[in-house]
């Protein structure tokens, strides 16, 4: 009997270090680039979650740019969604929406947790699919003139305020190999997101985006194709290099710094390129000169806007948990542990100040470089925005309008033509959807 009874005992202890070994694995998908800002910031945020956390198992798969778009397509089309996944609240990541692929956090969550985050953040009408769908860790502008005063200064140049201040450079920066604006466009989207949503608010406006969509007007009508013109004209005034539509999206920062432009356009997110890398205690750009040298502005005016001072701006990226995983589950469980760890103050904060983007967790404080410090007061400075264009639209219309963008910056394509193309784009993908 003793013998059974320790038998049995010893059966229930074997059992319970197994239970208690027993790891959930998490897959997860992130959105990073090794010469990202705050890549190795990046990193130690994951190492400490694992190192905190032995009973969770973390499979990270990491991508970045149009191959990160791609595979988040196939594993929503393939049902094989990651556990945790990066995600965009609008067209970007269309079929998450959509297809509801991804829980609704406001119930998963709760109201004590979200109250930390900013009205903007948690509303989810600001989300494609009217629900919340993912967390916005920022709100983004998507539209920001980077500017070397300082070379505009020597060069004997005061800050553009009008798109003809900036004809005016061209001839006497280009006489010294350096190109007025920089835009590197070889990804497409940069033109699209960075530079033409800024144009097409400007002179067409929201109002005008919102007609086409309800069937009321047409790419081809004029206010589209005057935007299409100004992106050439840039071009054909010398203001922009066609060159850039063959320079790749990370290799745009280390040019602007080493002077091949007074002026490069990106979203805010890209203040975080030029500060100090932690790992190797150098920046693109000195602190001092953050300062004194560089400020961050809106485009200048264009001939025939009617909405003046408008900047592309959008809800930012961030996590959704899948829809698949069981409600409830030790594998639920775990991802809500790992999402709260990444939106917590801690984390938050390194995002911060390693210039990723200003949360919209409240009161998270960091010690900022200067050009992150500039990016909230560029926001109060610039207080209209108007839509990115691949917030609103399919990727079958945003990618041919990319496409098109490009054509338009070798010139290869007519603004009529591009514009024509994409209205194809358009009433193809309304009547696919019907």
């Amino acid at each position: 009997m003793k013998k059974a009874l320790l038998s049995l005992l010893t059966l229930f202890v074997v059992l319970g270090a197994v239970v208690a070994q027993e790891k959930v694995t998490l897959n997860v998908l992130n959105y990073q680039q090794a010469d990202q800002a705050g890549y190795q910031e990046d990193v130690a945020i994951w190492e400490k979650f694992q190192k905190d956390n032995p009973d969770i198992k973390l499979n990270i798969e990491v991508l970045f740019s149009e191959p990160y778009h791609q595979k988040l397509q196939v594993y929503a089309a393939a049902g094989t969604l990651p556990d945790v996944f990066y995600v965009w609240p609008t067209s970007r990541s269309a079929i998450i929406h959509e297809k509801k692929l991804a829980k609704d956090l406001s119930k998963l969550l709760g109201p004590d947790f979200l109250k930390d985050f900013s009205g903007a953040a948690t509303d989810p009408n600001n989300q494609l699919g009217k629900y919340l769908a993912m967390l916005p860790q920022a709100f983004t502008y998507t539209s920001v003139m980077f500017v070397n005063k300082k070379l505009l200064a020597d060069n004997g140049f005061d800050l553009p305020k009008t798109y003809d201040d900036l004809k005016r450079m061209v001839w006497k920066l280009k006489a010294k190999g350096i190109n007025v604006i920089m835009l590197p466009n070889k990804d497409g989207w940069p033109m699209q997101s960075c530079l033409f949503s800024t144009v097409l608010g400007r002179m067409a406006g929201d109002d005008f985006v919102d007609a086409i969509l309800a069937g009321k007007a047409k790419f081809t009508d004029k206010p589209f194709v005057d935007s299409l013109k100004v992106i050439d004209n840039l071009y054909k005034d010398g203001i922009m290099a066609r060159e850039d539509n063959q320079v790749g999206y990370g290799e745009g920062p280390g040019l602007f710094v080493s002077g091949k432009a007074a002026i490069y356009i990106d979203g805010d997110w890209r203040a975080g390129a030029y500060i100090t890398d932690k790992a190797s205690g150098k920046a693109l750009i000195p602190p001092a000169s953050q300062e004194k040298d560089f400020v961050l502005l809106p485009f200048p005016s264009i001939p025939g806007e009617v909405n003046p001072g408008v900047v592309s701006g959008i809800a930012g990226t961030g996590w959704a948990i899948s829809a698949a995983i069981p409600s409830g589950s030790a594998r639920e469980k775990a991802a809500v542990k790992l999402f709260k760890y990444l939106y917590s103050e801690e984390v938050q904060s390194i995002r911060y100040s390693t210039g990723s983007y200003v949360p919209t967790r409240k009161n998270v404080k960091a010690n900022v470089e200067p050009l992150v410090a500039k990016v909230p007061q560029f926001y109060a400075d610039n207080p209209k925005v108007c839509y990115v264009f691949d917030g609103l639209f399919d990727p079958a219309v945003y990618n041919v309008l990319n496409d098109g963008l490009i054509a338009i910056g070798l010139g290869t394509a007519t603004p009529e033509k591009v514009a024509a193309d994409v209205q194809k784009a358009f009433e193809t993908w309304k009547a696919s959807s019907k």
